[in-house]
C-alpha cells in the first residue's frame, strides 16, 4: 500500500508541476501551449524561445526549473510502475488478465482488498467498491441511484477500466451496447459495466486465493470464509477488557454500647 500511495502522490505532484509549467509557457508563448503537455514538448518549446527582456528571461528560467522537476517526477513514476508490476506478478495474481486492468490498478486492488475472504459474496464486495446501486424505488416505480459510498480509489480504477473496455473491442463494450439498446443512458450503462467488472475482479481474487492455498507452502483446501466476513474483528488478549477490580469489603462499624445509668438514691428522711 505504501508503494501505491507513493505513486498516487507522484501523479499529484506531476499534475501540479505541469500546471505551473503551462502557466509559465503561456506567458512566454501565448496560444501554443498544449493541454497534455509532456517534458519533451516543453523542452522543444523552450529551446525555440529566447526572450530579451528581464521579465521574459525570468519566466524562462522558472519554466526550466519546472521542466527539471517534471523530468525527475516522470522518472520516479516510471520506476514506481516497474516495481508495482513486478510485485503484482510475484504475488501470483492474474488480475492483469482482466481487460482494462493494468499493473497499477491490480496493485491498488491487492493493497486495499487484503484478504478477499472478508467479503461474504460479490454483493458485499460491490458495496465496498461503490458499484452497488442504492434502491430509490417509490411505490410501483422501481429505480436506483448512484452510491457515493465505498472505496473511492477502487471505484475510480473500475471507472477507468470500464472506459477502456468501451473503447476496445471487448465483451465489456458489447455488454455496454446491449444496455444502451435496452434504453439505458450512457451513465446508467457505464455503471452497469462497472458493477460487472467489480464482479469479475471478485471472482479473480477468489481464484487467486484458492490457487495460493493449493500451492506448495499454502493450506490446501483451506476455506476462504473467515470471521472477518461478518466484519467482527478478532479480539486479541491485549484488547480484551480487564476484569473489574475486586469489591472491597468493609467491616461493619461496632454497635454503640448502652450507657448504664445508676439508679437514683432513695431519700431516708
Amino acid at each position: 500500500r505504501m508503494l501505491t500511495d507513493r505513486r498516487a502522490e507522484l501523479v499529484s505532484q506531476r499534475v501540479q508541476t505541469v500546471n505551473r509549467l503551462q502557466r509559465l509557457l503561456s506567458e512566454l508563448i501565448p496560444g501554443e501551449v498544449k493541454l497534455n503537455l509532456t517534458a519533451p514538448q516543453a523542452r522543444d518549446m523552450l529551446s525555440r524561445r529566447r526572450p530579451r527582456d528581464p521579465g521574459g528571461k525570468t519566466c524562462k528560467r522558472l519554466a526550466l526549473e519546472q521542466l527539471e522537476d517534471l523530468v525527475v517526477i516522470d522518472r520516479r513514476i516510471k520506476a514506481s510502475d516497474k516495481e508495482l508490476k513486478a510485485m503484482v506478478i510475484a504475488s501470483g495474481s492474474r488480475l492483469m488478465d482482466l481487460p482494462g486492468i493494468g499493473p497499477i490498478g491490480a496493485a491498488r486492488i491487492l493493497a486495499d482488498v487484503g484478504d478477499v475472504a472478508r467479503f461474504a459474496d460479490r454483493n458485499r464486495f460491490a458495496s465496498w467498491t461503490g458499484t452497488a446501486p442504492l434502491d430509490a424505488s417509490s411505490g410501483e416505480q422501481i429505480r436506483h441511484r448512484l452510491s457515493r459510498a465505498g472505496n473511492r480509489k477502487i471505484n475510480h480504477m473500475l471507472h477507468m477500466a470500464a472506459l477502456s473496455q468501451i473503447r476496445l473491442d471487448t465483451d465489456g463494450r458489447a455488454y455496454y451496447r446491449r444496455k444502451r439498446a435496452a434504453g439505458k443512458t450512457h451513465l446508467e450503462a457505464l455503471r452497469c459495466l462497472k458493477r460487472r467488472i467489480s464482479d469479475a475482479v471478485y471472482r479473480q481474487l477468489l481464484r487467486d486465493a484458492a490457487h495460493a492455498d493449493a500451492s506448495p507452502g499454502g493450506h490446501c483446501g483451506a476455506s476462504l470464509t473467515s470471521s472477518a466476513v461478518d466484519f467482527h474483528p478478532l479480539i486479541d488478549t491485549s484488547d480484551q477488557p480487564l476484569p473489574d477490580p475486586p469489591q472491597r469489603r468493609y467491616a461493619a462499624p461496632p454497635r454503640p454500647r448502652k450507657r448504664q445509668v445508676a439508679p437514683p438514691l432513695k431519700s431516708t428522711g
